[in-house]
């Protein structure tokens, strides 16, 4: 027990220095020509040395917001819009996905079409007709993906109600706090630490996993190589499935930040009082709406 606690505040300590170096010391770990750079930042992505930084970073903007609420209201702010943003943006993947599929349908049964080419700037991009089908399947991971914080923003996310809708103002915050801290914060970081090696695994060779050390990533930098897996499940089929796990990586990267937004408002929802539920929430006016967007909107 003591010895978990030793720990757990050296490493709170040793947070400062490590952030410290990297800043200082760029070239350590984002200079991609150095293979030893490549293998660092590789393994800082997802080690015990990161999530430290992030948690001290964490307690300390925690306790500036609690000192200054409207540090903490703008911090709010500035992740939603960010949720938001990037979910308004690659909404319109789902329009590009139905465009593109009544295009291959077109070609593919009018005129008998089995595959397009683009030339762009001199060089000619030439797919298969299966290419440019299973590509659709990118774009529906990108809305999956992308436009999960953004709808977890607007309301539109479903709830599993079982006494939520019964309780008080404050009791409902004191629940999405706990939600926040117990579930999506944990969530997003085991996750992560799956994600970030599986997609790092598709692009360079040798291969890399989270039990690697250090030293051994080191070693094998002697011979890394990026090798960005191309293979399709069919043979003129789509093979760029490696944006797949970029994708899963940046979905839980969105998702911890909005957890973050959403524990901080769900705090200063819950110091401030009913008054201040829906406080600076940008919604859509989309016309219909779901319940949980519904409920925020009457008390805006």
């Amino acid at each position: 027990m003591i010895d978990g606690i030793v720990w757990f505040f050296t490493n709170i300590g040793m947070a400062f220095y490590n952030f410290a170096y990297a800043v200082i010391r760029p070239s350590l770990w984002l200079d991609w020509s150095d293979k030893e750079a490549l293998m660092r930042f590789i393994y800082y992505g997802a080690s015990v040395e990161l999530l430290f930084v992030i948690l001290t970073a964490f307690i300390l903007l925690t306790a500036l917001g609690i000192w200054r609420r409207r540090i903490m209201w703008g911090m709010v702010r500035g992740l939603e819009a960010l949720g938001n943003s990037v979910g308004r943006f690659f909404a319109w993947a789902g329009l590009i996905m139905v465009l593109q599929q009544i295009f291959i349908i077109f070609l593919q049964r009018i005129f008998r079409v089995s595959e397009i080419s683009f030339g762009p700037f001199g060089y000619v991009f030439t797919k298969d007709l299966s290419w440019y089908s299973e590509e659709l399947k990118l774009y529906n991971a990108m809305i999956v993906a992308l436009c999960v914080t953004y709808t977890f923003i607007q309301g539109g996310h479903v709830r599993v109600d079982l006494v939520y809708s019964a309780v008080g103002h404050r009791a409902k915050r004191a629940i999405d706090m706990a939600g926040s801290l117990l579930f999506m914060i944990p969530m997003a970081i085991l996750i992560w630490l799956y994600a970030w090696f599986f997609m790092w695994r598709t692009l360079v060779t040798p291969k890399v996993s989270a039990s690697d050390k250090l030293d051994l990533l080191l070693r094998k930098a002697r011979i890394v190589k990026w090798n960005v897996e191309t293979i399709g499940f069919s043979p003129n089929g789509f093979n760029a499935y490696f944006l797949f796990k970029v994708l899963i990586v940046l979905f839980t990267a969105l998702v911890f930040l909005q957890a973050i937004a959403f524990f901080y408002r769900s705090y200063l929802e819950f110091v401030e009082g009913e008054e201040s539920a829906g406080k600076y929430l940008d919604l859509d006016d989309l016309g219909e709406v779901g319940p949980m967007a519904a409920e925020l909107q009457e008390q805006k």
